[in-house]
């Protein structure tokens, strides 16, 4: 079992995503990578805490290696986008991967390496070690299960069946 935390755009598109994905075993969405202790949804949106809406990832590295995780996110995210995604547009809508696994560092410094060569404009996906994490308020977890038809940037369907659970 490992964990990385992904900030790509508005959470609740992010988890539904990786929700629906074989070897994903918890998601919870959240805030980090801000100065705030503890903050409101409220105050991340107002742009002064610095914090970004994170969804922590846990996963079984056997069944959905690192660099799958890597290849879902980058087909959910504009990776070229500074600080917007979709309709979403401010620094807590930033793109970025966040890991505790010193490992894991090089893997995905490879990973956007090779990947850069796809874009034209500069890739700007933060990679850092996680400064720290805030569970959001309950309405925020399961959004998207628990609001059908609910905003989601992101595009579902871009799983194929054989990745699903």
């Amino acid at each position: 079992m490992k964990k990385l935390w992904l900030a790509g755009g508005c959470f609740w598109g992010v988890e539904a995503y990786f929700q629906q994905l074989r070897g994903v075993l918890d998601t919870t969405v959240g805030y980090g990578q801000g100065q705030a202790v503890n903050p409101s949804y409220e105050q991340v949106c107002s742009g002064t805490t610095g914090h970004a809406e994170i969804c922590e990832l846990t996963y079984d590295e056997k069944t959905l290696p690192l660099t799958k995780v890597l290849e879902h996110f980058f087909r959910i995210i504009d990776p070229t986008s500074l600080n917007c995604q979709g309709a979403d547009c401010g620094t807590q809508y930033r793109t970025g991967i966040y890991f505790l696994d010193k490992q894991d560092k090089p893997v995905i410094e490879e990973f956007i390496k090779t990947r850069q060569t796809a874009y034209e404009a500069p890739i700007v996906v933060e990679i850092e070690p996680l400064a720290c994490f805030y569970r959001a308020e309950d309405y925020h977890q399961d959004y998207l299960k628990n609001t059908p038809g609910g905003y989601c940037h992101v595009d579902l369907t871009k799983a194929i069946p054989e990745e699903r659970r």
